[in-house]
């Protein structure tokens, strides 16, 4: 790398870690990546993994260690140290700009590195609406990103993903958010349930699937309380249905609407209180976004995109900066 990295940039997730190394206007040098998520390590390999991926932009000498910022699960009770929730307050400050004064030192052993991590964010009671109990890690970045970006933001974020977050931002503050488990739940229904031995990997650019996937959303839309039943229909059409194609074709389609049914009963909740004519904007990988995107545009919303490494990057730099202003 010939240019000089001034800092590193790391979202280390629960399944991959990504790392930037970042001149001093905050250009991007130098990336990589790795599939050793906080799941897979204990505390004390966090370190070494962090050095294979990054030691080739470490300073020779410790005499200026190079300060490393971390978001996302490294900051978990499982993780390599814990970095305390934040709690959401009545709104008199903003709880996104005082994440830069709570970030959590790491002590480590090679002493060309200054690592700290950002503490995640917690409710206890929502007064807008909300789960009373949530907590959100790494998503918080994210959301700073998007205030840098467009400066007293109101309306609401959807963050796809494993546990998808919805916050409700207003003047560039966070209100308060709701986590849905809909990509665990489909996981485990996917994976781990009868509906296994019937579903195929969907594709939403195929009309006849991108149809079932939009009629299960609006089947649990309709009636979300037969939820359960609806999945069990899932099978009971693979063995009955004649009208089904065979094989790929007819596990695909069954696929896709399990998926409208798991999305469905997310956006059931997460939409009640909007009106159609909202805009919300969706935060994360580009394949779960145009998801979401499809979903939300067939209710009736409007959907803006935000790429998901620049909100990192850009949430990061914010409190970068943040915490080295008096």
């Amino acid at each position: 790398m010939s240019d000089v990295a001034a800092w590193i940039a790391v979202d280390w997730g629960s399944s991959n870690l990504r790392a930037w190394a970042l001149d001093a206007d905050n250009n991007v040098i130098a990336q990589a990546g790795s599939p050793r998520g906080m799941l897979g390590l204990a505390p004390d390999e966090f370190e070494g993994t962090l050095l294979e991926l990054i030691d080739g932009w470490l300073p020779e000498s410790a005499e200026a260690p190079l300060p490393v910022l971390i978001c996302g699960m490294a900051g978990a009770r499982q993780g390599w140290v814990e970095a305390a929730y934040l709690p959401l307050n009545d709104g008199t400050d903003n709880v996104l700009d005082r994440l830069g004064s709570r970030l959590t030192p790491v002590t480590t052993q090679d002493s060309r590195l200054q690592v700290q991590i950002v503490p995640g964010l917690c409710q206890h009671g929502a007064p807008n609406g909300g789960n009373a109990f949530d907590v959100m890690r790494g998503e918080e970045t994210q959301l700073i990103g998007l205030i840098a970006e467009r400066p007293g933001f109101s309306g609401a974020v959807c963050l796809p993903g494993t546990h998808s977050k919805w916050a409700r931002l207003g003047n560039g503050r966070i209100a308060s958010f709701d986590t849905f488990m809909s990509g665990e739940l489909y996981k485990l229904l996917r994976y781990d349930s009868v509906l296994k031995h019937s579903l195929r990997g969907d594709d939403l650019s195929d009309e006849a699937q991108r149809g079932a996937f939009l009629a299960g959303i609006d089947t649990v839309l309709a009636a979300p309380e037969r939820l359960s039943a609806e999945l069990f229909g899932i099978r009971a059409r693979d063995l009955l249905d004649t009208q089904l194609t065979q094989d790929e074709t007819r596990g695909a389609w069954l696929g896709a609407r399990l998926s409208g049914l798991v999305l469905g009963l997310e956006l059931a909740g997460a939409t009640a209180s909007l009106p159609t004519d909202s805009q919300i904007v969706l935060i994360g990988a580009d394949a779960l976004c145009q998801r979401y995107r499809i979903a939300l545009e067939h209710l009736g919303f409007t959907v803006g995109l935000e790429a998901n490494e620049e909100m990192i990057l850009t949430g990061l730099g914010h409190i970068r900066h943040a915490a080295a202003t008096p």
